[in-house]
């Protein structure tokens, strides 16, 4: 613990990844904690200056974890959602200082990435824990809407965990699931992890998004070394084809709390519905689906630019409940680090980490060391 806070002290001043750290609490804590506790003494960060309250939060704490502070989210005036403000100023990204983190999960991935604390949590309403995940390098978990409860009255935001490696963050969902009966009983059904290859479709755009060729080329090098270690099994056929509605407007209208709202207006199609049944279809012949987690790279601290949806990928599997990961997939020719994403079936959590973990050891990274060495090396 003296560890952790020591870099925090040493590291974020530059990084602004924390709004609060807890010093004396963190420490006393970690004094006091029940030595035979499952995650004993273990440091990690909450999200915003509510997330102490957070039931994911309070599991963790049960099982002897120790919060060590609240970490940045985005400040107030602004649309647009993935930056963070922490107390020493705007969150950078530790890859490129010029660049965003992304959100609003923004300081738990930084914190994560820089090797402040091992583990930290997040909640993901749109993509706020996927696409920090994807553009700081580590591992970031969706989980199936309505597993825990939800931070968000629409139901569209879910608990989340981003962690250096998928071990980690299995640790912690074993925990915030009620221990290992609960833990073991959502993964009965789990059939990946078995050595078998997964079957799975690659998807650059679900159909609609407009992907960076650098990210895809990034993300598409990524699923080929899945293929080739033999993790998954491409289905090529175009049938297999996954192809969704733009969910932007259904997003927005359930977010302003309309739920029968969402329906394009010149088709008189109700957009999550008929993505719903799109997704039904694909997932009761397929196990997994791979995406980017966004379709363009860290953009700049003043914003994405008109037009830019960074969450372009992502907020379908909020609208449909799907758990859906972020894994560092690589690269690009700037450092900008990318994230592949990975998303199952409603319920198969731990059959989507099954997959992840497997899929972590065949994606050897080469890191482009950060600006002076911010992100240790593991």
């Amino acid at each position: 613990m003296a560890e952790a806070l020591e870099r925090i002290d040493r590291l974020d001043p530059e990084l602004c990844a924390f709004v609060e750290v807890w010093h004396a609490e963190a420490l006393e804590r970690a004094r006091a904690v029940d030595r035979q506790l499952p995650l004993a003494g273990l440091p990690f960060a909450v999200k915003g200056p509510t997330g102490i309250r957070s039931y994911a939060a309070g599991r963790l704490i049960a099982a002897g974890a120790v919060p060590v502070g609240s970490t940045a989210v985005p400040g107030p005036g602004t649309y647009w959602q993935t930056w963070g403000l922490g107390a020493h100023g705007r969150t950078v990204n530790p890859y490129r200082a010029d660049r965003t983190p992304g959100g609003s999960s923004a300081g738990s991935a930084v914190a994560v990435a820089a090797g402040l604390v091992p583990l930290a949590t997040g909640s993901d309403g749109a993509g706020s824990v996927r696409i920090p995940a994807a553009w700081c390098g580590v591992f970031g978990l969706k989980t199936t809407n309505g597993l825990l409860p939800s931070p968000d009255r629409t139901g569209l935001a879910t608990a989340g965990v981003l962690t250096r490696r998928v071990t980690d963050a299995r640790a912690a969902l074993r925990w915030v699931l009620d221990g290992p009966a609960e833990y073991e009983a959502e993964g009965a059904e789990a059939a990946a992890g078995s050595g078998v290859p997964v079957s799975a479709t690659y998807s650059p755009d679900l159909g609609f998004a407009r992907t960076d060729p650098a990210v895809e080329a990034v993300v598409r090098a990524a699923v080929d070394r899945l293929v080739a270690a033999g993790v998954v099994r491409l289905d090529r056929a175009p049938a297999a084809r996954v192809d969704l509605l733009d969910p932007r407007e259904a997003w927005l209208a359930i977010r302003g709390g309309a739920p029968g709202a969402g329906g394009d207006a010149s088709t008189g199609t109700d957009v999550r519905a008929e993505n719903d049944r799109r997704l039904d279809a694909y997932f009761a012949r397929t196990p997994l689906l791979l995406t980017p987690v966004t379709p363009n790279r860290p953009h700049g601290h003043e914003g994405p630019g008109p037009d830019v949806y960074s969450t372009a990928l992502t907020w379908a599997f909020n609208l449909s409940g799907h758990p859906a990961a972020s894994l560092p997939a690589g690269f690009t020719p700037d450092g900008c680090p990318v994230g592949l994403q990975l998303v199952a079936e409603r319920g198969s959590d731990v059959a989507l980490l099954d997959v992840a973990e497997a899929a972590e050891r065949a994606l050897p990274l080469i890191h482009y060391g950060p600006p002076r060495g911010r992100i240790p090396s593991s």
